[in-house]
């Protein structure tokens, strides 16, 4: 017999072609397909009399077959078996389509558990194609709790269910404890194998809380142990101590007074700069609350002892415009800076990485190019990396690697709770700046119908004629057959031709050529486009002050702190600013949600508020590069346990278990390494 951890198509009855189509689904191995856990669950366990059928929603009921079924042919040679059932007081009809053997299996005077939906067609009340056993008979698809599987082509439910239900019987004795038996008993969480066995096959809803419990609980804790292990190890290494930080005139170049709470993580960042200890800090920050200064009192400060800064942002406009902010205010004070980006000419390119090689360069700012081979720092003492949820763990440590265990700074400017801060950065200290500088605006906000449309073009229009600019989000490139929803390709041509053909209408989306994008961009940036019709591409993207109105389409589609984002994108400048929100759907609470959303512009409220209606599955709208996917902890409401777990990894990694434990180390190990961080 294989082992748990072997390739799945090892499996009796999988093969090379299923166990193609089961990596679809990110199963590889039979561990990965016992950890392909439902995402949700069908209780089939409740009975109900006829006479109580809900429509439309599937229920289990109890009848008796009583008369003989009849087959006929409908249009095309379909066939079509009817029978009729009864309970101690109703009765129903059945109806079958392409079913001829339900004649031979449904037998009269015998008692079945169906299940399937009450259907009414032209006055005729029947439940239509309803799965069914024998009420003596074994309880395979009725009067059990039913997981439902995240399915792809050629996979079903039925099909997935069976070959874990194999997998189970097989090599649920392989399965490993990955939690302390102290840790198991301080908590009250259930074992390794009583927990993949209920989750799979539940035998009641008790049992599965205490399987998903205990299995979102190892997955936050081996998360966890891993990033504290991170954090531990840093400790072990040496980083330059920045011993002159007299940053006197840094701060009396600056036009204007830091806020308290700039100041407050400068310091933070002083004081990591000062030790031998290797800093590993993340500022989070609302947007436009002035994270870039701090960033900037860093690289100074890196300057001032004889260090070079590679600050590495998302975009190479992004890029471009740190350059010419910080060259203006540093290059003053003798910092000498240097731009590398991807979409240089080689021989430029090739220029300035000869000037960082040979120290002529002491802050280089640029995009993933930084930490490309052909780039080699000459004294490379501190990594800043902006947008940091843009960048994984592989890409911050590829960076760090071209210096001697550099000092490493952080940027993000999407708000995201304590709580859940503690668990994504765990590796990290954090700094918070909760307030914004004297002078940053408040956009305000409107959440309005599809019949205020011909307003709001109005609105528009007026905005141009003032000599502003317009973004117009859309949530979708293209136009989709499955969903109304507005798609920037198509929308985009309607505004230009139809609803403002006078004025200059670009588009933008993620789809397009690097260069294709920044090109667009810098025209919007260089006021030679009036509205900026965009999908989330623009959510991190180019500073332009003449931009004072926002416009989200569909805005029901998107999370509250990606709203929050968009919106960052407008109020940059000294004219007021406005955001637009059309809801095209969605439910009371998404209503209540997004009016929630236009009452504030404090981006923490808003991160809470969308942490709990959502849960902390995927809090930034995508996956978060370099973090693992966690596939059990998605449940809302699991915050008490992510903070639980983040209380245990941090007292076992203090004092941690002898070799019984090798199987945890051995997940925090393959969870990491497909990070790209290393764990050795």
């Amino acid at each position: 017999m294989p082992s748990i951890h072997d390739e799945i198509r090892f499996m009796k009855g999988v093969g090379q072609a299923r166990a193609k189509k089961r990596a679809a689904l990110g199963i590889h191995s039979i561990f990965d397909l016992l950890r392909h856990f439902p995402r949700q669950y069908e209780d089939r366990t409740r009975l109900v009399p006829i006479a109580q059928l809900p429509e439309k929603t599937p229920v289990c009921f109890r009848a008796m077959v009583t008369a003989v079924p009849r087959a006929s042919y409908g249009k095309g040679y379909q066939s079509i078996t009817r029978v009729q059932v009864s309970d101690s007081h109703d009765r129903i009809s059945l109806t079958f389509f392409h079913r001829k053997n339900v004649a031979e299996e449904l037998k009269p005077g015998r008692v079945y558990i169906f299940y399937g939906a009450l259907s009414e067609n032209d006055g005729f009340r029947s439940v239509v194609n309803p799965l069914f056993e024998p009420e003596d008979g074994p309880q395979q698809v009725t009067r059990r709790i039913v997981p439902v599987y995240p399915l792809t082509a050629g996979i079903s439910n039925a099909m997935l269910s069976r070959l874990i239900g194999q997998a189970l019987e097989l090599y649920a004795p392989q399965l490993e404890e990955t939690i302390p038996d102290a840790i198991r008993e301080k908590y009250g969480l259930c074992g390794v194998r009583e927990a993949y066995l209920a989750v799979h096959q539940p035998p009641d809803f008790e049992a599965l809380e205490r399987a998903r419990r205990r299995l979102c609980f190892e997955e936050f804790f081996v998360f966890s142990v891993g990033l504290s292990l991170l954090k531990s190890r840093r400790r072990e290494q040496t980083a330059p101590a920045f011993s002159d930080q007299d940053l006197g005139d840094f701060f009396r170049a600056l036009p204007f007074a830091l806020t308290g709470a700039q100041q407050r993580a400068v310091d933070d960042v002083l004081q990591d700069l000062g030790r031998t200890e290797p800093m590993n800090r993340l500022v989070q920050g609302d947007v436009g609350s002035g994270k870039t200064m701090v960033a900037a009192a860093a690289a100074y400060c890196a300057a001032k002892n004889g260090w070079q800064t590679a600050f590495m942002v998302p975009t190479e406009i992004l890029a471009e415009q740190h350059a010419q902010s910080l060259t203006k205010l540093l290059e003053p004070l003798g910092v000498r800076i240097a731009l590398l980006t991807g979409g240089m000419k080689a021989a430029e390119a090739r220029q300035v990485r000869e000037l960082i090689a040979q120290g002529m360069a002491d802050l280089v700012i640029g995009t993933h190019a930084l930490f490309s081979a052909g780039t080699a720092f000459a004294r490379l003492g501190l990594v800043i990396a902006d947008e940091q949820h843009r960048f994984g763990l592989g890409q911050r440590a590829a960076l760090a690697e071209k210096g001697q265990t550099p000092p490493v700074l952080v940027m993000s400017a999407t708000p995201i709770p304590r709580t859940l801060a503690l668990i994504i950065y765990g590796d990290l200290d954090v700094s918070v700046i909760d307030e914004l500088p004297p002078g940053r605006q408040k956009v305000d906000t409107f959440l309005v119908s599809e019949r205020l449309r011909q307003r709001v073009n109005g609105f528009i229009r007026q905005q141009v004629r003032e000599g502003h600019q317009v973004y117009i989000v859309c949530p979708a490139v293209e136009q989709s057959q499955t969903e109304d929803l507005k798609a920037a390709e198509v929308w985009a041509q309607t505004l230009q031709k139809a609803v403002f053909p006078d004025l200059r209408v670009a588009l933008l989306h993620g789809k397009m050529k690097p260069a294709d994008k920044d090109a667009v961009m810098r025209s919007f940036a260089a006021h030679e486009v009036d509205i900026l019709v965009a999908t989330t591409v623009i959510e991190v993207g180019v500073d332009v002050p003449n931009a004072t109105l926002m416009v989200i389409e569909n805005a029901e589609r998107f999370g509250l702190s990606q709203l929050h984002q968009l919106r960052g994108r407008v109020g940059r400048g000294e004219a007021k600013s406005h955001c637009v929100l059309f809801a095209g759907g969605g439910n009371a609470q998404t209503i209540a949600r997004l009016k929630a959303f236009c009452s504030t512009n404090d981006g923490f409220r808003i991160a809470e508020e969308d942490l709990r209606l959502r849960g902390p599955g995927d809090f930034f709208g995508s996956r978060q590069s370099g973090l693992p996917l966690f596939r059990a902890a998605k449940p809302e409401g699991s915050l008490e346990i992510m903070e639980l777990a983040r209380q245990a990894a941090d007292g076992y990694v203090s004092d941690p278990a002898g070799p019984e434990m090798e199987p945890l180390h051995a997940r925090v190990r393959a969870l990491f390494e497909t990070g790209g961080a290393t764990m050795n």
